[in-house]
């Protein structure tokens, strides 16, 4: 059974999203998404998220294709991922934040043969959470 684990905010929970997740669940047989706790998210963007975390972490659970939801950890971004183990860390065509040493923290929770690999945009000009926001 191989797991796969994404991350990211998903204040505004959008068909960007959707296929984010629909693209990593291809890559195995477990979909685990980990979600920003609002002081990460804080911490980023130097303002709240519109949702809190619990919101957003409902409404991740409730997408069909999600095998498992959790929060991540308000002092160490990568512990989940020492604790799930996935065998594939998907991550979003424009994330950014906490992926310069994913490699290294990988290798140092014993996971050397987790591979790490970059999704496709869904119409980033349509759906994008920024945008999303300004309407909001």
């Amino acid at each position: 059974m191989k797991k796969v684990m994404v991350f990211g905010s998903f204040d505004v929970l959008h068909d960007g999203h959707r296929s984010l997740f629909r693209q990593a669940k291809l890559l195995g047989d477990t979909l685990v998404v980990v979600v920003a706790r609002d002081t990460t998210y804080e911490r980023l963007r130097n303002h709240m998220p519109l949702h809190n975390e619990y919101e957003r972490l409902k409404r991740v659970g409730e997408e069909a294709v999600v095998d498992q939801a959790f929060l991540g950890d308000n002092n160490n971004v990568y512990k989940i991922v020492s604790s799930v183990r996935p065998d594939i860390v998907a991550l979003g065509y424009d994330q950014k934040n906490f992926v310069d040493d994913l490699r290294e923290k990988l290798n140092s929770f014993e996971l050397q043969k987790t591979t790490i690999v970059r999704l496709d945009a869904h119409h980033p000009e349509k759906f994008k959470s920024s945008l999303y926001k300004k309407i909001e």
